[in-house]
């Protein structure tokens, strides 16, 4: 697999700013741009809320893989500096998530390059439904640039096979189960997502659980003073119900519900809409219209 005239044209004299995060899609995409001879730039958008293998995994055997890996990060912080800001969690309607620990951090490095700029994402549209219409390029308004999807009709196996190649393990967290590489957990974690965050980072789940209080208390105390009624806010709750009227579930819920059978009581359910961070290539995941049983 070659570039193609188009994307020779395209990015004749452009800056290539490749996506990276820490997953299979991202660092094959970086091999396949050096070799085929495409200098690029490799910018981390860090959400403060990735798995420390992952962190361990970007900063050692990726770079020694694919070189240099810039990193950009919200000028708020990371995920719980957001969430304490805004004393409130990134929902289905209200993914400030991706907007503040992604697109915009990766958005402000992107426009203050001076030369014309492409942004080259790891998406394959072999994934999900929601990706197999995804166009090859495409324009962004948000990032003031063309977007690239060199990947978009790669298979699994040709990531694999590039990364047997060049010799490249995959982000370990791979081999332990996980299904997908970027927030830890992410808010649309599907069920054995949860449970596998749990059994791996407890302590992870110690800071949600802490979240929740210092967010909920603070939700209990604007309520007391304007006599309006909120839920108590939580990191989880069901799709497909009106935010402000959700059966809002604590996440020791959530982790005892990740850990039951088929037919467990179902709570979470993944949106069929793929979220920004996946969209832009800026985390992968399997987001798309499965929902569990």
């Amino acid at each position: 697999m070659n570039l193609t005239d188009e994307d020779r044209e395209r990015i004749d004299g452009c800056t290539v700013v490749a996506s990276v995060s820490g997953g299979k899609d991202s660092a094959a995409m970086s091999l396949w741009l050096t070799e085929q001879g495409v200098e690029h730039r490799r910018v981390f958008a860090d959400t403060g809320w990735e798995h420390p293998v992952t962190y361990e995994y970007l900063r050692g055997p990726l770079t020694e893989a694919i070189g240099h890996i810039e990193e950009v990060q919200s000028h708020l912080g990371g995920m719980v500096d957001v969430v304490r800001k805004r004393k409130m969690f990134p929902s289905r309607l209200r993914r400030f998530c991706t907007d503040e620990l992604k697109v915009r951090p990766l958005s402000r490095y992107v426009k203050a390059i001076e030369d014309d700029t492409v942004n080259a994402v790891g998406i394959r549209a072999a994934e999900s439904r929601a990706r197999q219409d995804m166009p090859r390029w495409e324009y962004s308004e948000t990032f003031d640039c063309d977007v690239w999807r060199p990947l978009i009709d790669w298979t699994e196996q040709d990531v694999i096979d590039i990364h047997t190649e060049h010799g490249l393990a995959p982000n370990p967290l791979y081999l332990r189960g996980a299904e997908r590489v970027g927030c830890w957990p992410c808010i649309f974690s599907r069920k054995r997502e949860i449970s596998l965050v749990a059994k791996l980072t407890p302590e992870r789940i110690d800071v949600i659980r802490e979240l929740e209080k210092e967010v909920g208390d603070g939700a209990e105390e604007r309520m007391a003073a304007d006599g309006k009624h909120r839920n108590r806010p939580t990191f989880f709750h069901p799709k497909g119900q009106s935010e402000s009227r959700a059966d809002f579930v604590p996440i020791d819920e959530v982790v005892e519900w990740a850990g039951t059978a088929r037919g467990g009581r179902q709570l979470l359910m993944f949106d069929t809409e793929p979220a920004g961070c996946v969209r832009w290539g800026l985390c992968e995941g399997h987001i798309d219209d499965e929902v569990e049983p």
